[in-house]
């Protein structure tokens, strides 16, 4: 007879089996069959993962683990539980690798989603895998392009020449938060600004309200702000700036503050501003033509820099301040052309405003340009404020107006307020200015030069014009090709696949189809709402269904994606609540980021990473293997280059899945960054060993318990306790995220559940399996089977908490004199003052001998204090 231990590599994969084969984690769906609607619903969600050919390591179970743990408790405590996985699967290192070794896309994308599934299935999360589908199936991206036929229909969807990043290595569009000091982030590809027709959507329409609605969610504050900063969203003014000599250019200008249009004294545009050629003198044509061509190759954060150095060229040309007079010398405005103006923030153009901007000021003192004062503050110290008002200093903020007025306003003495309005009211009831409300968001650049990726459902016409090809018609799939690598010209490569470009409508005249792809966002922007009801071919999502599941109750991911995807996700759930196709202004209530699993990494003395293999141990240091230099050990991201990637699989097969599980919970705070240690791996493990052998003894026949748990007998009352505590906090605990607390509260059980022996009844022992289950769910139902629990566990109802055992019998108080502690005592919870204060009296009745009490206080449950003398 084979002899039992705890042996995750035969109990994991047994269970993972029988979960698959009965369907446990199957979720049903309002209308199917045996689905119960009076259970309430928990929609529980992992940010799509993107399957790359390196597979997972250990920092991505880290928020898969904590959405299973939420996920297994919620069944267990009765509610209908939506627990999906799925794949987004478009994007450039698939395309990338087709480059490279010609093998199509579709192949590479298909081998590295079976790797991704064969790993997460190895560590037992519950997902209903019957819901799977990735971004690239036919029957998915079907929904996009008819999705994207909504945004078209509604106006939401045009096409505009903007500039863009280009890079000719890749033979795509990048978006600028992929290019880094005019590089592509992914490569390191030398990139370029070029003018392309590009599709945009007009994300901006939807501004105001996807500020205006984070207030009601539950999500991070940071990352609130992070999305309210994005957005940007900023009151003032714009006005028109009249360029001199020419009367068809005029100059808009938006600014927050226009009460210190009295202190502009130049204007500047972005080099890429249509009205730069047109107002540029014959005299500064050259060296306006070489400075646009120097911003051209400048990525906007470094053009946006504060710390780079100021330059800019002068246009030779004047704007006319309108709160003057012509003829006004104050009237005049040399415009500028700048890098540090971007043509896609506000309308392109500034105000020069240098009493009043530290960047304007730089850009005066470097190009020896006017300042005129318009502050006189009193800010204490007197040097500094004499030189504000001389114009030799910039001051940011509201202080008194001077040299403010002109014949028909004066801000002296006026709040900033008041002034704002003021010159407001003036601009307006002249025509050259208005309020206004901006953003900082601008319209989403949506098209990719790329193959893998969603193709637009539009055709295009001999005379420019363009529709949508009918949903009837949908999905429009990607041609075959032979050929993945870019041309080198600004084109996007279906442009190749001729046959397929070249089509007729519905009517039967010639056309040509849009030849772009969508970028990887579109996928991700609404696969939640696909998982509710993936195998629907009439609608993206039934109306019961969306109904019913929405919104997610939890999302869990990486707070890299704090901005650009749950904007654009939450851009498009707007849209479709307008459509009236959801019930819910936004996609997901409660957001929560893990913090990212970092390693072991090691430094030399210049500060050069250097790869773990090239490490030693020397004694409590580190060396160099080869040259014997010094080392430091210090914590950074996983990566090939430093060889510091740890395979989930490895430990797998060394520890089991509920280890891993376990162990990455156990870490610390699930928001906190933290190093992964292979070295505390196996304290973990042997936490599971004692779990185990509270249960089954060692070495004994396979399948057996100890002797005490084979039938039913009273519970220890001491235990009783214990567990009833456990189990209060790991649930309060679960539903906080707070994990590793929980985790401490069960392995306190378990030391003080060991010492008692066969102390621990049945009864206690199925519900700490019932506990432990959520962390390491294959030892759960392996012991909760051989203790005859029952059904299977995963649908077991959490154990009962009774209130009273909460509470403590006796507690422990401190009995000071005039402050100071002279003893503790043990009285009972419930004891009066009066049983209390005899019980301290008796304590320390010697330290209290010869003396007068004057005051006795008691503050229940933790002190009493004497004031004697």
């Amino acid at each position: 007879m084979a002899k039992q231990n705890y042996n995750p590599a035969e109990i994991e994969p047994r269970w993972q089996a029988y979960w698959e084969e009965e369907g446990v984690f199957r979720c049903l769906n309002p209308g199917d069959a045996g689905f119960d609607e009076s259970r309430p619903k928990y929609y529980v969600l992992d940010m799509f993962p993107y399957p790359s050919g390196a597979g997972l390591h250990v920092g991505h179970p880290e928020g898969y683990t904590a959405t299973d743990i939420m996920a297994r408790f919620k069944r267990m405590r009765g509610f209908n539980v939506l627990h999906p996985m799925g794949w987004d699967a478009f994007g450039l290192p698939a395309e990338q690798h087709a480059i490279r070794t010609g093998t199509h896309p579709a192949i590479s994308t298909a081998e590295n989603i079976n790797m991704f599934r064969r790993q997460l299935k190895a560590l037992g999360f519950s997902y209903d895998w019957d819901r799977e589908f990735a971004t690239t199936d036919e029957e998915y991206f079907r929904w996009t392009q008819w999705i994207f036929s909504q945004l078209y229909e509604r106006g939401l969807a045009y096409v505009s020449e903007v500039p863009v990043w280009w890079c000719p290595e890749m033979g795509t569009v990048l978006a600028n938060e992929e290019v880094i000091n005019g590089r592509s982030e992914r490569g390191d590809f030398e990139c370029e600004r070029r003018p392309l027709k590009q599709w945009m959507l007009r994300i901006t329409d939807y501004a105001e309200r996807l500020l205006a609605d984070l207030d009601g969610l539950d999500w991070p504050e940071s990352v609130k702000t992070m999305q309210r900063e994005w957005i940007g969203k900023s009151e003032g003014a714009e006005v028109s700036f009249q360029v001199a000599g020419h009367q068809d250019a005029v100059i808009d200008v938006f600014t927050t503050r226009p009460d210190t249009l009295f202190g502009a004294s130049f204007m500047v545009l972005a080099p890429e501003h249509p009205l730069v050629d047109q107002i540029t003198s014959a005299a500064q044509k050259d060296a306006v033509a070489d400075y646009k061509r120097m911003a051209a190759s400048k990525s906007e954060l470094d053009r946006t820099d504060l710390a780079r150095e100021m330059s800019g060229v002068f246009t030779g040309a004047y704007g006319l301040n309108p709160l003057f007079a012509a003829d006004d010398p104050r009237a005049k405005l040399p415009v500028w052309i700048a890098d540090y103006v971007i043509v896609t923030y506000g309308t392109g153009a500034i105000m020069a405003v240098p009493a009043g901007d530290d960047r304007d000021f730089r850009f005066t003192q470097e190009f020896d340009l006017p300042v005129p004062a318009i502050f006189a503050p009193k800010t204490g110290d007197a040097d500094r404020d004499a030189a504000i008002a001389a114009g030799k200093e910039c001051f940011v903020g509201e202080a008194p107006y001077i040299n403010s007025s002109n014949a028909e306003i004066d801000l002296t003495g006026k709040s900033m307020v008041e002034a704002k309005k003021l010159v407001i009211e003036y601009l307006s009831g002249r025509e050259v200015g208005k309020s206004k409300i901006t953003y900082r968001l601008r319209d989403w650049l949506f098209s990719r030069q790329r193959y893998w990726g969603e193709p637009f459902p539009v055709l295009h016409y001999e005379d420019g014009s363009h529709a949508l090809v009918p949903d009837s018609d949908l999905p429009i799939t990607l041609p075959e090709v032979d050929d993945y690598r870019p041309s080198g010209r600004p084109e996007a490569l279906l442009a190749k696949a001729e046959d397929w470009v070249k089509t007729r409508d519905a009517a039967g005249r010639e056309c040509k189809r849009e030849t772009n792809t969508m970028p990887n966002w579109a996928g991700s922007c609404w696969y939640y709402l696909r998982f509710l009801d993936p195998k629907n071919s009439q609608r993206f999502v039934s109306e019961a269904a969306e109904k019913y599941w929405m919104p997610v109750d939890l999302y869990i991911g990486g707070v890299e994606h704090a901005v650009l995807h749950l904007l654009y996700a939450r851009f498009w759930h707007k849209v479709l609540y307008d459509l009236g196709q959801v019930h819910t202004k936004e996609p997901f209530q409660k957001l929560y980021n893990q913090g990212m699993i970092l390693s072991f990494a090691y430094e030399d003395e210049r500060g050069a990473t250097v790869p773990v293999s090239d490490a030693e141990e020397d004694g409590e240091a580190y060396r160099h293997k080869k040259t014997g230099v010094p080392l430091k050990q210090v914590v950074a991201k996983m990566s090939k280059t430093l060889q510091n990637v740890v395979n989930p699989d490895e430990v797998i097969s060394d520890y089991g899945a509920d280890t891993l599980r376990l162990y990455e919970m156990f870490m610390g705070p699930l928001a906190d960054a933290k190093p992964w240690n292979t070295k505390d791996v196996p304290g973990t493990h042997r936490f599971l060993n004692r779990v185990w052998r509270l249960i089954c003894p060692e070495d004994s026949e396979q399948g057996s318990i100890h002797a005490h748990l084979a039938a039913e007998r009273d519970s220890d009352a001491d235990l009783e306790r214990l567990l009833h505590r456990c189990i209060h906090k790991v649930a309060g605990d679960i539903e906080r995220l707070a994990f590793n607390t929980a985790i401490a509260a069960m392995m306190n059980f378990v030391n003080e559940a060991t010492k008692a022996g066969d102390k621990l009844s049945r009864s206690q022992a199925l519900r700490f399996v019932q506990c432990i289950a959520p962390f390491a769910p294959h030892l759960g139902e392996e012991l909760w089977s051989r203790l005859g629990g029952g059904e299977v566990l995963v649908y077991a109802s959490w154990p009962l908490v009774d209130e009273s055992l909460l509470q403590d019998d006796m507690v422990e108080m401190a009995v000071q004199i005039l402050g100071k502690l002279r003893a503790r005592i043990q009285v009972p919870a419930d004891a009066g003052e009066d049983v209390i204060l005899e019980m301290a009296r008796a304590a320390v009745k010697d330290q209290l001998a010869g003396k007068t009490i004057r005051k006795e206080i008691v503050v229940k449950g933790r002190l009493v204090n004497f004031v004697a003398n």
